[in-house]
């Protein structure tokens, strides 16, 4: 049962807050902690369930109050400066120190010889005629080289747009014209999926090329400068201009994954860079001596901010491993000393999948940072790997309602103060359970969800505050779908996310499902993100993606998994009798497809738009489609005959 917790006026819980911050720097007295905490609980007018959540949460929320001022006041000290002039203070301070490390070559990168590589971009920008407010797209793999690319642009304000190296066809061409680039740089190993598009780019676009160059024959349309011979000819002393750019002003895209659509440009601009990077840095308690292992993509925010940005505005060195290698993964960290390491998505049940080796053993790593570490794997991977402390965030880099797990719950990935929650100004909000829909009470407003009730997140908006901004994509279209008004109160805006998460009695966030992930079926909800987690884990964290596909003449969705599965046999008998004792009946898959891998994104999510619309057709000779026939109590392989069946209604669910 939720716990209701009478707030007590704002005033008399700040000066609450204040003696207990005091009282909680002494951790030797707990007894007269609990006591001054109970006294000012009651002095206040609390009831006694709002005095046991403050007991339970005070010394967290406290702690993550005072993140906030130091993010906030890191913030105001540099709201003069660009991200390029926070680089340029880092690198003059320790230039000889490693920046970044290259795996798989182990090249290393000095302060200096990264600035000096920014320096050497931002003259050949230049000289290209590129004005501040001009876009370059880069479509390149994870390599210091990137960074320099868009940092020494930036350094001249031409905004760079970080492509997906996954990307092919039409979604190239998609992101490459939607973000208005007048230039492509392309990495060599990438030049046939830029040939392909050739006949689509702009006239005057130009093509740049990164990389060792090709003997094949390049065709007479196909116009390609080399772009390391450019560089190599530029000087390496600091650009001679003055930019009007601001703290607040655009320094480059970032692209949605594109899971339901086309990928959206997404602005950064220099002040989220800051906060998304200070906040990691101060909630997780990262050093300038930190080494960081960042497998992420590098046209990803968790890499390119939450990881490089460590790296650039506090002085941590980042070891950048050009994609991410389950079985590399402990090895490099062991080979260069990192105290730090990322992850995102799937990554940790792809570790734990692995076999046992010396290297996870021996490693330094006493931090994991990143998002998706599953409530099922959580203590596995903890327990296994040695990890002191797991920093689990929701966000995404558009959003202004990021959340941080400062404390290490399982499961959690933040919280929301229970007892002062107008300091951060997010929400739960009902929302239409097929529509996903805002619902509004009789003044017009968002209604709040309570404790255990699913909600989608929202955050007030507010332009002025660079926690609150809400900077929006690259077309006005897809930014206006993201905000909705009157939520907190008439007439104000805010962000919303499309994700749904739930919140326990102490303001504990746990992620539900992206919008439209739950499907109903048999009278219920089932998400698909815990019986993804479930199934997983009963298969030796193999990858599995669950969703609800339409039957004829059914009401709802019947659940289906399809599960990634490479050898001759799959116990079907075995797998069933374990399924009906880890989930609730209406929970159980119906269908099941054996495939030989799920697709996913370039940031480990699983991907299910394709199988959605292929539902449970038996499709492709490579794979296998069973059918839950209840009567006998087994999966049977779906057929023609058996399909047709089921659609005409002869084989009732």
């Amino acid at each position: 049962m939720a716990v209701q917790v009478n707030m007590c006026p704002v005033s008399a819980v700040i000066g609450c807050f204040t003696v207990m911050g005091a009282l909680l720097l002494l951790p030797s007295d707990w007894i007269s902690t609990v006591l001054a905490v109970l006294g000012l609980c009651l002095f206040c007018g609390g009831s006694w369930k709002f005095i046991l959540v403050a007991l339970c949460t005070c010394k967290r929320d406290f702690s993550c109050l005072l993140v906030l001022l130091r993010v906030r006041l890191a913030i105001y000290q540099n709201a003069r400066r660009t991200i390029p002039d926070l680089f340029a203070k880092m690198a003059a301070r320790h230039p000889d120190k490693p920046a970044l490390i290259y795996e798989p070559t182990g090249e290393v990168w000095t302060f200096r010889q990264l600035q000096e590589q920014c320096h050497a971009v931002a003259h050949w920008a230049l000289a290209q005629g590129w004005a501040e407010g001009d876009v370059v797209a880069l479509y390149m793999g994870s390599r210091p080289s990137l960074v320099s690319l868009w940092l020494g642009l930036a350094m001249v304000g031409v905004e760079a747009a970080l492509v997906n190296y996954n990307l092919r066809l039409n979604s190239l061409q998609h992101c490459v014209k939607v973000s208005g680039a007048r230039a492509l740089v392309f990495g060599s190993e990438l030049r046939q999926a830029v040939f392909e598009i050739r006949g689509s780019l702009h006239s005057n676009m130009v093509l740049f090329c990164s990389g060792e160059q090709s003997e094949e024959e390049t065709p007479a349309d196909f116009k390609v400068e080399s772009l390391d011979e450019l560089l190599a000819c530029a000087p390496r002393r600091p650009p001679s201009c003055m930019l009007k750019k601001t703290f607040n002003d655009r320094l480059f895209y970032i692209y949605t994954s594109g899971t339901t659509g086309m990928p959206k440009a997404a602005v950064v601009v220099h002040s989220r860079y800051f906060r998304i990077a200070a906040f990691g840095y101060h909630a997780f308690g990262l050093r300038g001596d930190d080494i960081i292992y960042d497998c992420l993509p590098l046209y990803h925010s968790a890499g390119t901010i939450m990881g490089v940005g460590q790296c650039l505005l506090f002085g941590a060195t980042v070891v950048i491993r050009s994609k991410f290698s389950a079985s590399r993964f402990w090895d490099d960290c062991v080979k260069h000393n990192c105290t730090v390491i990322q992850y995102i998505g799937e990554i940790c049940r792809y570790l734990l999948a692995q076999p046992v080796r010396p290297s996870e053993g021996h490693h330094r790593v006493r931090i994991a940072i990143g998002n998706g570490l599953r409530q099922s794997v959580w203590e596995e991977f903890v327990q296994r790997f040695g990890i002191k402390h797991v920093g689990e965030f929701y966000g995404a880099t558009e959003c202004n309602c990021s959340l941080v797990n400062i404390d290490g719950t399982v499961g959690a990935c933040g919280f929301n103060s229970r007892i002062l929650p107008s300091f951060y100004p997010i929400r739960l909000v009902r929302v239409e359970e097929d529509s996903r829909e805002l619902l509004r009470d009789a003044r017009g407003l968002c209604i709040p969800c309570q404790p255990g009730e699913p909600g989608m997140l929202v955050g007030r908006i507010n332009h002025k505050d660079p926690l609150r901004r809400f900077d929006g994509y690259a077309d006005d279209d897809s930014t206006n779908k993201k905000i909705a008004h009157s939520v907190f109160r008439m007439g104000d805006s805010a962000y919303v996310s499309g994700d749904v998460l739930v919140m326990d009695d102490y303001g504990y966030m746990y992620f539900r499902d992206r919008c439209g992930d739950t499907f109903r079926w048999r009278g219920e909800n089932v998400s698909t993100t815990e019986v993804e987690g479930v199934l997983s884990g009963l298969l030796g964290h193999t990858d599995v993606a669950v969703y609800g596909v339409c039957v004829p003449g059914v009401e709802g969705r019947a659940g289906m998994a399809a599960i990634a599965h490479t050898g001759d046999h799959f116990d079907l008998d075995a797998f069933l009798i374990a399924v009906q004792k880890s989930l609730a009946p209406y929970a159980r898959p119906v269908f099941l497809r054996l495939t030989p891998a799920v697709d996913t994104t370039g940031t480990f999510k699983i991907q299910k738009t394709r199988l959605q619309k292929e539902g449970y057709k038996p499709q492709n000779s490579e794979e296998k489609i069973y059918y839950l026939n209840s009567l006998v109590g087994h999966y049977e392989a779906v057929t023609d005959q058996l399909y047709d069946a089921i659609t005409e209604g002869r084989v009732r669910l």
